[in-house]
């Protein structure tokens, strides 16, 4: 046993996997888990409950409800936690010198290892505290005029419309909000309703790389492709995205790109990263102030003041727990969870409408459905209610439902669970 431990270590070490030092249980659980899987291609994986069983123990997760609403924060893994509690003690010991001259340092690791997986260099990505932070950077950066024009689609998250709301008010510029199907019906009708908008005065797009209503994955390198050579910059909201599913920079061919890490990839609340290309650097403004010498430094966007860094460096072992158990067997159990319930329900009724498209690559955990003749505000209330179903009702001025995002911490009981409890409400109401 011990022979093989090592021999695991030393698989995710070659394959790039920066092991921090992991909770003896919680190092169990993801070794067992990948003896379970050996070589089985990650659709196989998906379905086999000996692994993900292990994966499942390595969470603390309240099993007295059943969290479907892992979109908005996950939980994180239980060792990654008690590494930031651990630096969090250790801080508060003796800040100054624990935290800016021990921890503070340390946070190049979590920099070298972002970069690494996003497939960028580390001088291009900038840790920071959650997507709206570094959406925020890229918004509030970006020098523009009175009449400029900034495109986005009315399934942008709130805030970022609101932010670019803001702008409009104080600086004159003009916002853009495009509408499209749900279900869209192919990749190219997204980039075409984009293009249609478009005018001279166009500077900027601003889209999601997978929307926070229905869980869209958008075509974020045919909207560059057809953005770039007009002079339109693109902005990529990831919050939804990145540890999701297996993505890289190049794949994207993106300019700039803000996450949340608090969602997919199980950090700790409260961490996430600004990616911007270097040559586009110089001339985005940090939202806090940095000084003239920070002009080409990626660093100048994490100039927020005195914060606590271990919610930073946690970030380090998040990432290689997803990493040990492998971002391809993830999307693959986020996507069998999700056909599970939505295919059920569709087959089982047909007053259910499924709004997101759930073909292998245009979707992943995110799903919104929605019954015929059952408020969704009120049914997600019931659900919660009576069967203590954590889920999130969604109303928008062209469509409405439940979102439902399991994580990968979900049982298949809980997902049946859920699917039963559904099926009850649309036989027997919701009046009780």
């Amino acid at each position: 046993m011990q022979t093989s431990r090592r021999t695991f270590v030393r698989g995710l070490a070659a394959a790039g996997v920066t092991i921090p030092m992991f909770r003896e249980d919680a190092f169990a659980h993801l070794f067992r888990a990948n003896t379970i899987a050996g070589t089985k291609p990650a659709l196989a994986v998906a379905e086999d409950e000996l692994y993900w069983a292990q994966i499942q123990r390595a969470f603390d997760a309240d099993r007295t409800m059943i969290n479907l609403n892992n979109g908005g924060i996950s939980p994180t893994p239980t060792h990654v936690l008690e590494q930031m509690i651990r630096d969090l003690k250790f801080t508060n010991e003796l800040p100054v010198e624990h935290m800016w001259r021990i921890l503070q340092p340390r946070m190049e690791t979590t920099r070298r290892e972002l970069a690494k997986e996003f497939g960028c260099s580390t001088e291009e990505m900038a840790v920071v505290r959650n997507a709206s932070e570094a959406n925020e950077i890229m918004i509030y950066g970006i020098d523009l005029k009175r009449g400029d024009e900034v495109l986005v689609t009315n399934q942008n998250y709130g805030r970022m419309i609101a932010t670019w709301q803001q702008r409009e008010r104080r600086e004159g510029i003009v916002l853009k909000q495009i509408s499209f199907k749900v279900p869209p019906p192919s990749d190219q009708y997204i980039v075409d309703q984009f293009k249609a908008a478009i005018t001279p005065r166009t500077k900027v797009i601003e889209v999601p790389h997978i929307t926070n209503l229905t869980g869209q994955i958008m075509p974020i390198r045919e909207i560059v492709k057809m953005a770039r050579p007009l002079g339109i910059e693109v902005m990529v909201d990831g919050a939804h995205a990145f540890g999701h599913w297996p993505m890289k920079r190049d794949e994207l061919d993106v300019d700039y790109y803000g996450t949340s890490l608090h969602k997919w990839l199980h950090a700790p609340i409260g961490a996430g990263f600004l990616y911007v290309r270097q040559d586009k650097i110089p001339k985005l403004w940090p939202l806090m102030a940095a000084g003239e010498g920070q002009v080409n430094d990626i660093r100048k966007y994490e100039e927020i003041g005195t914060h606590p860094q271990a919610n930073f460096n946690a970030v380090s072992a998040a990432l290689a727990f997803s990493q040990g158990m492998g971002f391809d067997r993830k999307i693959a159990r986020l996507r069998y969870l999700r056909d599970r319930w939505a295919k059920r329900l569709m087959t089982e009724s047909d007053r259910v409408h499924v709004l997101t498209q759930i073909g292998p690559d245009k979707s992943g955990a995110i799903c919104l459905f929605h019954v015929d003749g059952l408020d969704p505000v009120k049914l997600g209330g019931w659900l919660l209610s009576k069967h203590h179903i954590v889920n999130t009702p969604i109303v928008h001025p062209e469509f409405s439902g439940i979102r439902i995002t399991p994580s990968v911490y979900t049982s298949v009981n809980e997902i049946d669970t859920f699917s039963d409890a559904v099926l009850q409400a649309i036989k027997t109401g919701i009046a009780s």
